[in-house]
């Protein structure tokens, strides 16, 4: 989960600060997969993350992270990463287009089909 903030970095690059300095490093970890941390530095670069062990032994986190674009803008994303994989949000990611009202009724219909038993295949 490093590269998230790494991506947060780079994504930062385009503003170099040679100058900047870590302004807040907050880290706990419990040793059992349970932990916590903050980390902002002076050119608003910020994260957070939070862990919690998975039911299959994993770490799961949720967290958020923030830095500056080359416009002045704020980008924040905020992220789930657990057994069902690493889900982002945030404004600044691109969004499949709504599925067309006629592409709807084919998914219900064909959903009714499996639930009556009926297969494509005839059987």
């Amino acid at each position: 989960m490093l590269l998230t903030f790494a991506l947060g970095l780079a994504a930062a690059l385009p503003r170099p600060d040679q100058n900047a300095h870590t302004v807040k490093d907050e880290r706990t970890d419990k040793g059992d997969g349970n932990f916590n941390y903050v980390i902002e530095t002076s050119n608003d670069i910020y994260e957070e993350r939070t862990g919690t062990v998975g039911s299959e032994g994993q770490s799961n986190m949720v967290g958020a992270y923030r830095f500056i674009l080359p416009d002045g803008t704020v980008a924040e994303v905020t992220f789930t990463a657990d057994e069902n994989g690493f889900r982002p949000e945030s404004p600044l990611l691109p969004t499949p287009h709504p599925l067309p009202a006629h592409a709807l009724e084919q998914i219900r219909f064909a959903e009714q089909q499996r639930a009556e038993g009926i297969r494509s295949n005839g059987k």
